[in-house]
């Protein structure tokens, strides 16, 4: 699995953005938040995707609490990530119940365990079509930088060879902190790169 940690250029730009986004406000957070649902929901493919890959998301990153009762209520097929030492699985949640019933992490966020049986997106025989996904910063031409373990890389990646003839969205959500220019995020060749960027 490709490890970003060793890479100078990241490593700095990680920390640089821990600190902005512990440090914005929680109101901002919020509004920021509810634009990006909005623009998320409006958007076609959201719109069109029968079965969607949604992070259950942290206080660092954009809250994606609305859009996941919004994918329930509209009926989509939900799948959240848990993860297990380096593997990273996409799981079925079929309600708010079972949502809220889920155990918490030691990094507080909500995740399935990987034995309770539930539908594998990867093993289910249709996979995803659109993956709203979480990131540390981003570019305006689809570049992504996540927290260095390659969790996502690696699952887009095994998604695509599973699935080579699926039609697959990748969609980021982020907050305007973490937009950065193309220079300040050194891509690499296991970096996935991102069909769009929802901001706030």
């Amino acid at each position: 699995m490709a490890k970003n940690l060793t890479n100078p250029l990241k490593t700095a730009l990680r920390k640089r953005m821990k600190d902005i986004l512990e440090f914005l406000p929680s109101e901002i957070k919020e509004l920021q938040s509810k634009a990006v649902t909005e623009k998320v929901l409006q958007s076609e493919a959201f719109r069109t995707a029968e079965r969607i890959s949604i992070y259950l998301s942290t206080h660092m990153e954009v809250n994606t609490t609305y859009l996941l009762s919004e994918c329930f209520r509209l009926e989509k097929h939900v799948f959240v990530p848990t993860y297990e030492g380096e593997c990273m699985e996409m799981l079925r949640l079929r309600n708010l119940h079972e949502y809220n019933s889920l155990p918490f992490t030691k990094w507080k966020i909500r995740q399935p365990d990987i034995r309770d049986g539930r539908e594998n997106a990867l093993t289910n025989g249709h996979g995803i079509d659109l993956f709203l996904i979480p990131g540390v910063a981003f570019t305006r031409s689809g570049g992504r930088m996540g927290h260095g373990m390659g969790y996502f890389d690696t699952y887009l990646k095994r998604h695509q060879s599973t699935y080579p003839h699926k039609k697959v969205t990748l969609m980021a959500l982020a907050f305007r902190e973490q937009i950065v220019d193309d220079h300040e995020l050194p891509l690499e060749e296991h970096d996935v790169r991102i069909h769009y960027i929802i901001t706030g």
